[in-house]
Order: C-alpha cells, then sequence, then structure tokens
C-alpha cells in the first residue's frame, strides 16, 4: 500500500469524524434547553469537528498552499471561538436568559454583586 493511499484513508476518516461532530453539535444546539447549554453544543463539538475536517483536507490536498491556508483556518478556529462563547455566555447571563437553577457555581453573581451592577439599569 502506498503513502498517497494510506494519507487519502486517513484523511476520509478524518472528514467522517468531523463531519460526525459537526452534526451532534447541531443536534445539541436544536435540543439543548437553555443559553449556557447550547454555547456548549455550538463550540466544543464544532470547533473538535471543523479542525478534523481541515485535517482531513490537508491529507487530502497535500499542497503546501492548502495546508498553510488551512492551519490558519484552524488557528483562528480555536482562538476565536472560546472566546465568542464567553462573551455570548455572559451576556446571556446579564441579560438574565440563563436558567440558575441548572447553575452548579455561579461565580459571576457574587463578582456583578461586589462591582454594584444593578440588572435594572
Amino acid at each position: 500500500m502506498s503513502w498517497t493511499t494510506v494519507l487519502d484513508v486517513i484523511g476520509g476518516i478524518c472528514l467522517l469524524l468531523g463531519a460526525f461532530l459537526c452534526l451532534a453539535g447541531a443536534i445539541g444546539l436544536v435540543r439543548f434547553p437553555d443559553t449556557l447549554s447550547r454555547l456548549h453544543a455550538a463550540t466544543k463539538p464544532q470547533t473538535l469537528g471543523l479542525i478534523l475536517i481541515l485535517s482531513g483536507l490537508a491529507a487530502t490536498l497535500r499542497t503546501w498552499s492548502a495546508v498553510t491556508t488551512l492551519v490558519l483556518l484552524a488557528a483562528t478556529q480555536f482562538f476565536t471561538s472560546p472566546v465568542t462563547a464567553h462573551l455570548v455566555g455572559r451576556a446571556a447571563y446579564r441579560n438574565g436568559n440563563v436558567d440558575e437553577s441548572t447553575l452548579e457555581v455561579d461565580e459571576l453573581s457574587d463578582a456583578l454583586e461586589r462591582s454594584g451592577w444593578d440588572p435594572t439599569k
């Protein structure tokens, strides 16, 4: 078996696993009840799924220009998705769109009380 066949099989497996993770994240996005749960479904499997898809494409395409572009896309997704989820979750909490009975630890309420933040303003 040649290296190109092995890389094509690895690329296909990465593409299928990445597509499955993206599908699982999309299903979780629809099925989960509140904002914080949906953010988890939108960021965790989607990020890993996209990185697997990009890895599969890199293993299949095997050109330097494609691989560098795919690495740049993966790095951008890896660094921006958690920051975006954090900011959206914080905004949802401040606007009262979070079911506080589902939180095990609520550190943000203590910090907001110390800062004098008033949600009615």
